[in-house]
């Protein structure tokens, strides 16, 4: 498994998320009021929307198309229109780098994700 260089710390706020492209990939990374990061893919499971767009408010990212919310640590959705989960991708900081892996995620619906 690799992990993938997405930016530096200082580049996300704090409870604010950026989009990260990937190959044909997108995904979604967080940083929480403390500091921590998070990954999941960058499109809502509503409507394909980016949600990076979308609010941060403590654990919870809303989407900006029809305000659906997920739970961006753990992938679980919230309120409607959303019922399918986020996946969610392992997260770190390394030398002041925000670093995610993807080779699987942990909300992945067949748990095969294909190689990056």
């Amino acid at each position: 498994m690799s992990w993938l260089d997405v930016c530096d710390a200082e580049d996300i706020d704090l409870e604010d998320v950026i989009r990260f492209d990937h190959g044909d990939r997108t995904f979604a990374v967080y940083r929480s009021a403390d500091g921590a990061v998070f990954a999941t893919d960058g499109l809502c499971t509503h409507e394909q929307v980016h949600l990076c767009g979308g609010l941060v408010i403590d654990d919870t990212i809303e989407c900006p198309k029809h305000n659906g919310r997920f739970n961006y640590q753990t992938g679980a959705a919230l309120r409607a229109p959303v019922y399918d989960a986020l996946a969610t991708y392992p997260a770190r900081l390394n030398n002041g780098r925000i670093e995610i892996e993807v080779i699987k995620s942990s909300n992945s619906k067949n748990n095969n994700d294909p190689p990056l």
